[in-house]
């Protein structure tokens, strides 16, 4: 399961597809709807917030709003966009490795943006995060 703390405004279409699936069932596991992935370590950041629920439909909005800047066709019926926004942190060190993370995954199957965004110098989170000093996050499984 990857929940990226990117924008999904850096992901080539079959990584947007992949993250609506990923955080659609991130939902269906917040929701206690199913026995897999309850202990995922990438689920702790909305388990620690004051409402899950409401953060992983937080986090669905801006995937959808991305969806619908690119003309897809991703069901807004899937979640409910909270009343009052939700935002959470996530340290610059996680934004740093996930963009790196995708930079290697676009170089095999998306050449022509991994070429337009290697040059990027800042990079944004999804909107849902603030992003603040530290490290890579402690649920991040790195090999």
């Amino acid at each position: 399961m990857r929940i990226w703390s990117i924008h999904p405004k850096y992901l080539d279409s079959k990584g947007l597809v992949a993250l609506w699936r990923e955080a659609l069932l991130a939902k269906t596991v917040l929701e206690g709807k199913t026995t897999g992935y309850r202990d995922h370590p990438q689920l702790d950041r909305f388990k620690n917030s004051k409402n899950p629920l409401d953060a992983i439909n937080q986090y669905l909005s801006g995937i959808y709003d991305e969806s619908e800047d690119r003309h897809y066709n991703f069901d807004s019926a899937k979640f409910r966009k909270p009343i009052i926004p939700i935002f959470l942190t996530v340290n610059e060190g996680q934004i740093l490795f996930e963009f790196e993370h995708l930079l290697c995954k676009l170089k095999v199957r998306e050449n022509n943006l991994y070429r337009k965004l290697k040059e990027t110098k800042t990079i944004i989170a999804h909107p849902m995060f603030k992003i603040i000093k530290g490290e890579i996050e402690y649920w991040e499984k790195i090999k």
